[in-house]
């Protein structure tokens, strides 16, 4: 496996409370990566890790060859953030016109990007009067402009609805098929089949990394919600009974 980014027994705290407890896992070159959990299960403190804006107390992360959040990666990665990172008193086109312009890219550029996450009919509406998962898409627009080797999607697929989120994933497996590799986290499982590979992180674990097919053979079930829960329930199995071993 062709890695683009190696996180190696990564560790993180906050406020005394442990959120990363000893991280491994490598994300493929050209795929989609799923990154599933819970709310609160660490998806985002992994993420930013990987973007480089995270304090770690422990491990490794890299990227690209590169420690995460080196200078020779900003320009090969692309971030998007839960919360919107475009002007809300610009237009949805200004914005992309905008940061086209930060890449060297055309106006041509900036409205295909538009028009690919579905925006194209609110292009000349400002920001700050799109709902919230208008305002998520203009966010990944801009994120998919500078054609990132690496792009980090933080519950892109939030707020959308079914048809929009079918075909901003179908555009994030275009992206994929033309070499960008796409770490994209989701707490919502029925998106876990969409994935090339899967990270399934649950309170600050890795409880599995493998391909869907592989997760649902060892879970013994179809459905990968019920694949997730049956690897917990052997996880604390084990660790109970190791315990009890133990004592």
């Amino acid at each position: 496996m062709d890695t683009a980014i190696e996180v190696r027994d990564l560790v993180v705290e906050r406020r005394g409370r442990r959120v990363l407890d000893g991280i491994s896992c490598a994300v493929p070159r050209g795929a989609v990566t799923g990154l599933l959990g819970p709310s609160g299960s660490g998806k985002t403190t992994l993420m930013r890790a990987v973007v480089g804006v995270q304090l770690i107390r422990s491990g490794t992360v890299t990227v690209l060859g590169h420690p995460a959040g080196s200078a020779p990666l900003r320009r090969k990665l692309g971030y998007l953030t839960q919360a919107p990172s475009v002007y809300a008193d610009l237009t949805v086109r200004e914005n992309a016109r905008y940061f086209a312009s930060l890449h060297g890219l055309s106006r041509a550029d900036a409205d295909a990007a538009v028009t690919d996450v579905g925006l194209a009919g609110a292009a000349t509406q400002l920001v700050g009067t799109l709902s919230g998962g208008q305002r998520s898409r203009a966010s990944l627009a801009c994120a998919i402009l500078g054609r990132p080797e690496v792009l980090v999607l933080d519950e892109p697929t939030v707020g959308q609805d079914p048809v929009l989120r079918t075909d901003l994933w179908e555009r994030f497996h275009a992206l994929a098929a033309a070499g960008t590799t796409l770490l994209i986290s989701s707490h919502v499982m029925d998106e876990a089949g969409r994935c090339d590979r899967l990270l399934l992180i649950r309170e600050g674990r890795l409880v599995a990394d493998d391909t869907p097919a592989a997760v649902r053979a060892a879970a013994g079930t179809d459905d990968l919600d019920e694949a997730f829960l049956r690897i917990i329930r052997d996880r604390e199995r084990a660790g109970a009974e190791k315990g009890t071993v133990r004592s």
